[in-house]
């Protein structure tokens, strides 16, 4: 299971995805903000994230770009300073985005 990781280091920010025994850095799809990823606010660093995060998990970035803005508040945003994520959880989120979307 791929799984997403955050901490704050002293030098800054780390993300990185767990999947099974490879660990790797969370690749920047675009980067927003010039001190890169960030969380726990609305800011252009988790915008940053958002995008990286939903683009790793959906593999499609144009699904990313239409759905990243909404998670970053509804998710990003609200991370404590050391997190983990998994792409169902990142999954789950979209799906449930897009019942409330087609609903009445």
């Amino acid at each position: 299971m791929k799984t997403y990781h955050g901490t704050r280091t002293p030098t800054g920010p780390a993300v990185w995805i767990e999947n099974g025994r490879v660990l790797q850095m969370l690749p920047h799809v675009v980067k927003h903000s010039p001190t890169g990823f960030n969380w726990g606010y609305g800011g252009s660093g988790s915008a940053d994230l958002a995008l990286s995060l939903l683009t790793d998990a959906l593999g499609h970035r144009r699904r990313a770009e239409a759905l990243y803005q909404d998670f970053k508040w509804a998710v990003v945003a609200q991370l404590p300073d050391e997190w983990t994520l998994t792409r169902h959880d990142i999954l789950d989120w979209v799906r449930q985005k897009t019942i409330q979307e087609v609903s009445p």
